[in-house]
């Protein structure tokens, strides 16, 4: 693999974010994978919200954490979509998935799931939160993480790598050619994020991120088939690959 698109909370630029009409769109424009938030309901539900108030995404009020999963299941998220479990998404579509935990008490349950599920080769659990990637990899060494930051510091590739953290997420606007290629020494993969246009496609490209994640996937697909630069820039890296 050359180039990952991720699709961010499914292709939510156009979709209702996070529910599997968003999800599914995404793989249907052409995403590799696709990218979730992770939280708990008051009763032990994996659900996949971004905020931790449901206001802003869905028609009702109040803070996920103290609502049950019958009652987070009655709000509209958009386009008649409800707020879906983790269970749905895995089954729903079969990429590769990277789970962000935007809630502490989420993660336990979400390394259950991936365990029970065998999902160690198709999930990989992100945060901005360095401790909870720690505890993370306690509760199930091997699991593939990643670890989310909206600037591009290099001594996050020290740490990655004596974590043993796979994957580092840079914001876009902050990431260039060295601290792809610091992380690149030390067997990281390195995507930038969000990424809704060429431009900034182009600049990933340019840089040697090895994949970008965004709202627009389908847009990022076109461009990767039919923008001269674009297609050459990816030509490239398989040429250098063989």
């Amino acid at each position: 693999m050359t180039f990952t698109l991720v699709g961010h909370r499914g292709a939510m630029g156009l979709e209702p974010e996070n529910t599997l009409r968003s999800f599914r769109r995404a793989v249907e424009d052409g995403a590799d994978a696709i990218e979730l938030d992770l939280r708990l309901s008051a009763d032990g539900h994996l659900v996949i919200l971004h905020d931790g108030d449901v206001a802003r995404t869905t028609n009702g009020r109040g803070e996920v954490a103290r609502m049950t999963l019958a009652e987070i299941r009655e709000l509209d998220a958009g386009d008649g979509e409800h707020v879906p479990t983790f269970h749905e998404v895995l089954d729903a579509v079969d990429v590769p998935i990277q789970a962000e935990i935007k809630a502490p008490e989420a993660l336990p349950v979400a390394v259950d799931v991936i365990r029970d599920r065998r999902l160690l080769d198709r999930v990989t659990v992100t945060s901005f939160s360095v401790e909870v990637i720690r505890q993370a990899l306690t509760l199930l060494p091997g699991l593939r993480t990643g670890l989310i930051s909206s600037k591009a510091p290099r001594e996050y590739v020290d740490l990655a790598r004596s974590m043993g953290v796979q994957v580092l997420c840079f914001g876009i606007g902050a990431l260039d050619a060295e601290v792809v290629d610091l992380g690149h020494r030390s067997h990281l993969q390195i995507m930038g994020w969000p990424v809704n246009d060429t431009e900034r496609l182009l600049h990933a490209l340019r840089s040697g991120a090895d994949g970008v994640t965004s709202d627009v996937p389908g847009l990022l697909r076109n461009a990767c088939d039919r923008n001269p630069e674009v297609k050459a820039l990816l030509s490239g890296r398989l040429a250098r690959q063989v």
